[in-house]
């Protein structure tokens, strides 16, 4: 009680309370000082990161326009120049052809311009070799150039037929997947998404059905980001892939902008659309087989057909 009675005076007391009343004044200004920087930290490192993507998007964007345009030969190039194919070759509809076939870009052009010129040339050379080779025509020296002739005309047109070919691979493989694309873009419609937000999100989405209409998307997307007009943007896309489904929606989505019709219930009837035109082309390919199997089977299967039923009678008939 001694113990407890010297240590609860007056005096002592007061000098604890200036104690803790010092001690924490010290740690009150001390603390700021002590703390750390969390927001700065995170915000350093969402920078960091945003940084990271950054250049991560800028190699893919490089990526991707290096495979989308390539770089022209500087021999094409200058042969392209010295020779104006440009002027002699080039039509208003050689660069809608050439996007078409996913050709975009100064190269693709050069290229198609430099064996347009060199193709006939070849053929010409090759045919007219081939024919001395073998003789064909003996001593009819005047055949032979005029069969070589018309066979480097023929060349003229092997690029164009070229690329036409792939114009149709692509589309045959956009109108696979643009049904479902179109399903994608009413649900992302009918999320609230505007369509420029639609149009990307698709492109991403449909990216490992059909490489050629998420390509044809994202540019899409891009114009409608850039362009002053929605409306060009729209109609471009229906240009590069002359597609007559793609063309409907086109026209049902600039319908919808201009006179502020629902868009979803414009996709859904287009969706619909596209299925049956797809169906329609598959019937249609199924009916076609069977005149097509003709030929094959006069050819390969009948002769082989003979050959099992008439080979014994035959051996037969020549062993008496």
């Amino acid at each position: 009680m001694n113990f407890l009675a010297s240590y609860m005076n007056v005096q002592f007391l007061i000098t604890v309370l200036a104690f803790v009343a010092v001690l924490g004044t010290i740690i009150s200004f001390a603390m700021p000082y002590m703390q750390q920087d969390r927001l700065g930290a995170r915000l350093k490192v969402v920078a960091q990161r945003r940084d990271e993507l950054k250049l991560q998007a800028r190699s893919d964007r490089d990526s991707r326009k290096n495979r989308i345009r390539p770089t022209a030969s500087t021999y094409m190039q200058q042969v392209v120049d010295r020779l104006s194919l440009r002027k002699i070759l080039e039509s208003p509809e050689t660069r809608l052809t050439l996007s078409q076939a996913g050709l975009r870009g100064q190269a693709p052009l050069v290229t198609f311009l430099f064996f347009r010129m060199v193709m006939p040339v070849v053929v010409f050379i090759g045919a007219f070799l081939y024919l001395l080779i073998t003789d064909n025509f003996a001593g009819d020296m005047l055949a032979k150039l005029a069969v070589s002739l018309a066979a480097g005309g023929i060349g003229f047109y092997l690029p164009n037929v070229y690329v036409q070919n792939l114009i149709g691979k692509r589309q045959q493989a956009i109108t696979r997947s643009f049904p479902d694309a179109l399903d994608l873009m009413l649900i992302c419609v009918e999320a609230g998404m505007t369509i420029e937000v639609a149009f990307g999100r698709v492109a991403k989405e449909i990216g490992g059905q059909s490489v050629e209409l998420a390509e044809e998307l994202g540019l899409t997307t891009a114009e409608l980001a850039y362009l002053s007009d929605r409306r060009v943007a729209l109609e471009n896309l229906a240009q590069r892939t002359g597609l007559e489904g793609v063309k409907a929606v086109v026209t049902a989505l600039i319908q919808s902008e201009r006179y502020g019709t629902p868009l979803g219930q414009s996709l859904r009837v287009m969706s619909q659309e596209n299925r049956d035109l797809r169906m329609a082309a598959a019937e249609k390919k199924a009916g076609a087989l069977p005149a097509q199997l003709t030929i094959p089977m006069i050819g390969c299967f009948l002769p082989v057909l003979f050959l099992v039923i008439l080979g014994p009678v035959a051996i037969t008939l020549m062993s008496r």
